[in-house]
């Protein structure tokens, strides 16, 4: 099983910054993918960004060029670095981790961007 603990959050003004960060815990494996899903009210969840083991990152064309994602395989944690927020970023963001096509899911954090 593997645990995953999310902090980060908040509320921010339009135009702001802020960052998410997720550490997982268990039985890790080398080869996994960890990435922010987000999830709007009345809308599906939606992939935000992504990154291999590989450091390979994938981001939604959305976010692109304002949010950055990062791991520390020391730590088994994943940041979410979110810059030139919008209101439209508004959503519970939620952390997965993949292993073995078996998926992990945070808790959910909340993201709210308002004046």
């Amino acid at each position: 099983q593997v645990q995953l603990v999310e902090s980060g959050g908040g509320l921010v003004q339009p135009g702001g910054s802020l960052s998410l960060s997720c550490t997982a815990s268990g039985r890790l494996f080398s080869i996994n993918v960890m990435g922010w899903y987000r999830q709007a009210p009345g809308k599906e969840r939606e992939l935000v960004a992504r990154i291999a083991n590989t450091g390979i990152p994938k981001y939604a064309e959305s976010v692109k060029g304002r949010f950055t994602i990062s791991r520390d395989d020391g730590k088994n944690t994943v940041y979410l670095q979110m810059n030139s927020l919008k209101t439209e970023d508004t959503a519970v963001y939620y952390c997965k981790y993949t292993q073995e096509s078996n998926d992990y899911w945070g808790q959910g954090t909340q993201v709210t961007v308002s004046s």
